[in-house]
């Protein structure tokens, strides 16, 4: 779970942010700065999902980072695919990553 999980977590940070100046450019906030910092607020809260991933609340954290970057869905309609790509590769490394892990801490 943890280097499925975490790998998982720190490529949506990096989309998330790259995604960004489309909510500047559609006119859905004000300036670039306002567009980079909901996004950065959105990327510190995945990779501290890495920082919190082998916790007991970690899984639960990394499920409500994403239905936040689903949500961004609403003001870059392009979030919802991207969005969804990533609840999907959460899903799989939530359910096979703990076996990888224990697979490789049994070599």
């Amino acid at each position: 779970m943890r280097v499925l999980g975490s790998s998982v977590l720190g490529f949506e940070a990096i989309v998330v942010l790259l995604a960004m100046p489309l909510l500047a450019v559609n006119g859905y906030v004000d300036s670039m700065g306002v567009a980079f910092a909901i996004g950065g607020a959105i990327a510190i809260g995945l990779i501290l999902g890495i920082a919190v991933i082998t916790r007991p609340f970690g899984v639960w954290w990394g499920w409500a980072m994403q239905v936040v970057v689903l949500a961004l869905g609403f003001w870059i309609p392009t979030m919802w695919i991207l969005g969804g790509m990533f609840a999907i590769l959460w899903f799989v490394a939530v359910r096979m990553g703990g076996r990888i892990d224990r697979a490789r801490a049994g070599q």
